[in-house]
């Protein structure tokens, strides 16, 4: 076979091969987005459908959910680097930069995430110190401003041990603190405030965390600058209007604005990898 031919035949082989390589998301104008199941799955589709909806008409761009049906499923999916987009806990984000360089873009900037420590008005405990050597109860080993962070500052600042009791939601370590199943609990203000009065008025709260900027918007650095900058001026936008306020709102974002790497920083002075289980 002649040189001509060899090269010829090289130049065939290669350009099949180029053709079967799919195209990036930001050649193709088509992106996904992944949300943290912090609600069921139909809730999530209800609350984002409507802003996804809005980034199309925005941007001219397509978004499609990415659905993951529980934590662990997500954290294994952009750790990946699965995700274009993603809404993750503030944690997620450390771990999503650290494994594959995802940045934030928007966040709530109108409130701050933190976890309180919770005990039965009638257990006689008002001192964080006296609970060592007792039983807490946390909805989840994940759960980042009602455990990971509580669990944290109880080893570090408090300096007391104590064994955790995981009950799965934030409801159960309510009842189980009422009911003196634990001698304390992890929740956050919000799934506090929304108990019955009749669990509500019967806790106080021991102990919160330092607070730290809520979920953010995060994009992978595949995406190219130009998209991103689109996306986030039309979820800005979002934030302007009556109708883009309320479906914000469902996320929760109380107040949309720009986020930064820097918000979260203070997260990886906590040693919290130490407190989180890779259950996937």
């Amino acid at each position: 076979m002649s040189i001509h031919a060899v090269c010829q035949r090289f130049a065939y082989l290669f350009l099949a091969f180029i053709l079967v390589i799919p195209a990036s998301a930001s050649a193709t104008g088509s992106f996904t987005i992944g949300v943290v199941p912090q609600f069921d799955a139909r809730r999530i589709h209800t609350i984002w459908q409507p802003i996804l909806t809005h980034l199309e008409q925005a941007t001219g761009y397509s978004f499609r959910l990415a659905g993951a049906p529980t934590i662990p499923a997500f954290e294994k999916e952009f750790v990946s680097g699965h995700f274009d987009f993603a809404y993750m806990n503030p944690y997620h984000l450390i771990m999503a930069h650290r494994e594959q360089g995802y940045l934030p873009l928007v966040r709530d900037v109108g409130r701050q995430l933190f976890g309180v420590l919770v005990v039965s008005k009638h257990s006689g405990i008002t001192d964080v110190q006296q609970l060592n050597g007792r039983e807490i109860a946390f909805p989840a080993p994940n759960a980042l401003g009602a455990s990971l962070m509580m669990r944290q500052e109880l080893s570090d600042d408090f300096g007391i041990s104590f064994t955790p009791r995981y009950v799965k939601t934030h409801d159960s370590v309510y009842l189980n603190v009422l009911l003196e199943e634990t001698a304390a609990g992890g929740g956050v203000q919000k799934t506090l405030d929304r108990q019955k009065s009749s669990i509500r008025d019967n806790l106080q709260v021991l102990h919160t965390t330092r607070p730290v900027a809520p979920h953010p918007v995060a994009y992978h650095p595949r995406i190219d600058k130009a998209v991103v900058e689109k996306v986030a001026a039309a979820l800005l936008k979002m934030g302007q209007s009556d109708s883009g306020k309320k479906a914000l709102a469902a996320i929760p974002i109380k107040k949309i604005g720009p986020a930064q790497l820097s918000d979260y920083q203070v997260l990886e002075t906590m040693g919290l990898e130490r407190f989180h289980v890779r259950n996937w």
